[in-house]
């Protein structure tokens, strides 16, 4: 595991003491981040659960930081290169948070200017909380990998994620026609609510059973590996095929040739969000600011499943691990006059 050097006064964190269950996530006091001339000291006031961070506890990652938490919303703390005013509200995500840097799962974290952007809200952190990786990789991976249109017929593999439900609604409001996939019958009806125009079972075969197959515009597939070149027998000529996620686990695709396996004239895409803050990626290039503004309009459902206080840790990774929560598990400082009479958290409280 990466280790940071000693920073100033202490700070509360949960860091991660070995690989393995959720015995491996400990509180405890360490130093605060000490600011930086091209970084942010970031306030946490709430931050997202992703399969990534399972991953690292568990040791399946390449890199683990001591703390943990690859995005995160708060406030500016300090910023001595000057890119963002001390107070601002910010949102941060990747740039080796979690990974190569100490990450979100702490009262502080510090964090690359590129990797941060302003979300003036007046949403509860808890909402907030719930934008930063999720929506920035739907939107990137919709609109930039994709080129997602209105009109335009998108099947999403593995929708009843947390990214597959952001990708889902975002699309549903961009005008488009969406399929979605599920691996358990009960979960069709919350991806109908959501707006798909029609919810498959799961299948490694599914291109062969799609009455749309070869006429599909664009296919997300965040069941990974095991399924992509599925997805690449459902397009039309032209069409995208954006790989995202590997729910059906991280086993590399075996004796791939493209010769025999591909159709002519389709598109394979890539994405996976540790680029964001890179040259080619920066985070300003994501309207997050107008997801959270659409989110207050009510054009947008980015409510999380499931809210969780920062002494909540361990229940919060049980709900994100087991697939429990049915979407976004999302840590907020604890609060004790947001806490709800039945242990979740008051959403209707403003940032």
């Amino acid at each position: 595991m990466v280790r940071e050097e000693p920073g100033g006064e202490n700070m509360r964190a949960i860091i991660l003491t070995k690989f393995g269950g959720l015995d491996s996530l400990v509180y405890t006091d360490i130093p605060k981040p000490l600011p930086r001339v091209g970084e942010v000291v970031i306030a946490v006031k709430g931050f997202g659960i992703n399969h990534a961070e399972i991953h690292m506890r568990r040791g399946e990652w390449a890199e683990a930081a001591e703390v943990s938490g690859i995005e995160c919303v708060g406030i500016v703390d300090s910023c001595p290169g000057g890119e963002f005013p001390v107070g601002a509200k910010v949102a941060a995500l990747m740039g080796g948070l979690g990974r190569t840097i100490n990450g979100s799962y702490a009262e502080y974290t510090r964090v690359r200017a590129a990797n941060v952007a302003p979300i003036e809200s007046d949403l509860p952190w808890a909402q907030l909380a719930a934008l930063p990786e999720t929506f920035a990789t739907s939107w990137t991976c919709l609109f930039r990998n994709l080129n997602l249109q209105a009109g335009q017929t998108l099947v999403i593999r593995g929708a009843t994620s947390a990214l597959g439900q952001a990708a889902l609604k975002m699309a549903v409001a961009a005008g488009a026609t969406v399929i979605a996939t599920a691996r358990r019958r009960e979960r069709i009806p919350m991806l109908e609510s959501l707006g798909a125009r029609r919810v498959e079972l799961e299948r490694p075969d599914l291109a062969a059973h799609l009455p749309e197959a070869k006429r599909l515009d664009a296919v997300l597939d965040l069941v990974g590996n095991s399924t992509i070149l599925d997805s690449l027998d459902m397009l039309r000529r032209g069409g995208t095929a954006c790989l995202a996620g590997w729910l059906g686990g991280l086993d590399p695709i075996g004796d791939f040739n493209p010769l025999a396996r591909m159709a002519s004239g389709v598109n394979w895409s890539f994405f996976a969000s540790p680029v964001f803050g890179d040259p080619g990626f920066p985070v300003s290039d994501v309207p997050l600011a107008q997801i959270a503004q659409q989110v207050a309009d009510g054009t947008l459902d980015a409510a999380p499943a499931r809210v969780f206080g920062f002494d909540q840790i361990h229940d919060a990774h049980r709900a994100a691990e087991s697939g429990a929560a049915g979407g976004k598990v999302v840590v907020v400082m604890d609060q004790p006059d947001t806490q709800s009479p039945d242990g979740t958290m008051d959403l209707t409280r403003k940032a």
